[in-house]
């Protein structure tokens, strides 16, 4: 379609043409309804379905079975760093955060309303150029849980081996890297991520969770905030957001039509390789903000000599058919968003713009 963008915004984010698509084509009638899904009830026999097979189909990409649910949220990943604590932090425990941005701190910071907490480490001191190394993360005593950011969207770090501790629970907001690889979930207690950059549009948030552990969740918390009562409906307790969960699971169709996570990873290697060898040929007129091994496969993070050339790039990328390539309000420069449904040929277009770019004024 020759008057979409190239979209590289950090989330909202890119989806794939072909979801899009399939949902335009059913948008009036789903499924022989004679209804909108932005119409039809969440009770529903056609609606859970959609459901059931967003779970089915989340569990099939993670490679998890009948230990685990799959939970559709609203509040964002933002809820969820409130609601964490508050169903695992007890009295007398302490919950131990490892720092690598902004969205950990904004984690700890909520733990930190409700309980003990620990910071087991940080690479804070180097402006989170890097994650940590196994080794320099030190645990407190029987830890109720460790709670990492698999990737740094503002800092465009990720982590390359994703830590483990053993018998120790650990969780992770996976917001902006969720599917891009292969992985062993089922070292992770929870794994929690909105939906709005890997997964689907705004409004939802999954939650994948041990089964024991949703089961049981504190009495003295508010209904809304305890796993249990999303758990033991379904996810349908309260109006759930239907087209976000809807758009979610064509998604997860999507991925897996592609070729499931393998296939995913292998196409966003070459995505970012491309962008990422469009700075290191550049003669330091790009300079990447993470160290080499901690670079992010989803979020390319870049200063030019001075903001005025930020400024020019950022302008002169928008007529050249790109959008979302100013970085974050908080660190400024400049940032590739580049999800999994983000084409090839995107970061194609933008590397090459980057070296002609550099070429005229470097």
């Amino acid at each position: 379609m020759s008057n979409r963008i190239i979209n590289f915004n950090a989330g909202p984010a890119v989806l794939p043409l072909d979801v899009l698509q399939a949902a335009q084509e059913e948008l009036l009638n789903f499924n022989n309804t004679g209804m909108s899904i932005l119409e039809i009830s969440h009770r529903s026999k056609p609606y859970e379905e959609v459901n059931r097979e967003a779970e089915a189909n989340m569990k099939e990409l993670l490679g998890l079975g009948d230990e685990y649910r799959v939970l559709f949220l609203q509040g964002g990943a933002s809820t969820q760093f409130a609601m964490i604590p508050l169903n695992f932090l007890t009295s007398g425990q302490t919950a131990d955060y490892i720092l690598t941005g902004v969205w950990s701190e904004k984690a700890l910071k909520e733990a930190k309303l409700v309980g003990q907490t620990h910071i087991a480490g940080s690479t804070a001191e180097g402006n989170y150029r890097r994650t940590p190394q196994q080794e320099e993360i030190q645990l407190s005593d029987k830890p109720a849980y460790v709670h990492i950011t698999s990737n740094n969207t503002i800092y465009g770090t990720q982590w390359k081996e994703l830590p483990s501790f053993g018998p120790v629970p650990l969780f992770a907001d996976m917001s902006s890297d969720i599917l891009c690889r292969p992985f062993d979930a089922s070292k992770f207690s929870l794994i929690y991520a909105g939906a709005q950059k890997n997964l689907g549009p705004s409004g939802v948030t999954a939650v994948i969770i041990r089964k024991e552990l949703a089961e049981n969740s504190p009495r003295t918390i508010p209904t809304m905030l305890r796993y249990d009562t999303h758990a033991s409906t379904d996810s349908l307790y309260n109006t759930p957001p239907t087209f976000a969960v809807y758009l979610l699971n064509l998604v997860l169709r999507w991925i897996k039509a592609q070729g499931g996570l393998t296939a995913m990873e292998a196409r966003n290697v070459t995505k970012a390789r491309l962008i990422y060898d469009a700075i290191d040929s550049s003669n330091g007129f790009y300079r990447g903000h993470a160290d080499k091994d901690s670079r992010s496969l989803m979020n390319v993070t870049f200063r030019l000599p001075n903001e005025e050339l930020e400024k020019m790039f950022a302008a002169e990328s928008v007529a050249a058919g790109m959008s979302g390539l100013k970085g974050h309000r908080s660190v400024g420069g400049l940032r590739a968003s580049i999800y999994n449904a983000m084409p090839v040929a995107g970061c194609q277009t933008l590397s090459q713009f980057m070296k002609e770019f550099c070429r005229k004024h470097g």
